[in-house]
């Protein structure tokens, strides 16, 4: 159900997003906020970028398996985006529900502008055509050493495209993810997510809890 204020008026849905490099275990964190948002009786839609839809899915696939220059790449993927926004997100908020996205729009700066080297002007016209305007409202950037990342990720699976790169293309794309925290501070709050799982989620809980006391 959607959340209501005192007086009794429908609260207007969120748009919150979790970012940060391979490894650093924003995953860990997801369903958890997922939960944190569930107890408060506020209709959620839990999705991921690229993906949710059947569209976004197939896109996300060739995204992450198949070689492909860094334009083609930065094309399927806000491509993905524009058809998850108008069938999903666009429609989730409108109706007041909450929205939590495992990556959105700064991964895109942070992965294909900060660590492939795309340009950054041409990304954001794509992000102007494709969001319309349309950004989160609260950012959560899950930052860790790209060395502790490395660690992580080689002790969780089979890496894919991205996840296969080096410690320098990831400590170029934790550098894209600052600028894009240093760009909009209003909208993003850095997690250090160095330390224990606990500790980490007791930082995500205290920017909840202050941006959303009542919520």
């Amino acid at each position: 159900m959607t959340a209501t204020t005192p007086s009794g008026s429908a609260e207007a849905g969120r748009f919150i997003t979790l970012e940060g490099v391979d490894g650093a275990g924003k995953s860990t964190h997801l369903q958890a906020i997922g939960d944190w948002l569930r107890a408060r009786s506020l209709e959620l839609v839990q999705t991921r970028e690229p993906g949710g839809t059947a569209l976004a899915e197939q896109l996300r696939e060739l995204v992450l398996h198949q070689p492909m220059d860094t334009l083609t790449e930065a094309l399927l993927v806000f491509a993905a985006r524009r058809d998850h926004l108008q069938n999903v997100i666009n429609p989730a908020l409108a109706r007041g529900a909450w929205v939590l996205c495992d990556r959105f729009t700064d991964a895109s700066f942070a992965y294909q502008g900060g660590g492939r080297g795309f340009d950054l002007a041409t990304l954001g016209l794509l992000e102007n055509w494709v969001q319309q305007g349309r950004q989160p409202d609260l950012t959560l950037w899950f930052d860790v050493p790209a060395a502790t990342a490395a660690t992580r990720r080689a002790a969780a699976r089979a890496p894919d495209r991205f996840e296969a790169q080096d410690e320098a293309f990831f400590d170029r794309v934790r550098t894209g993810y600052l600028a894009r925290a240093e760009a909009a501070p209003q909208r993003f709050a850095r997690i250090d997510a160095s330390h224990s799982v606990e500790a980490v989620w007791q930082q995500v809980l205290a920017v909840l809890q202050a941006r959303w006391p009542n919520a």
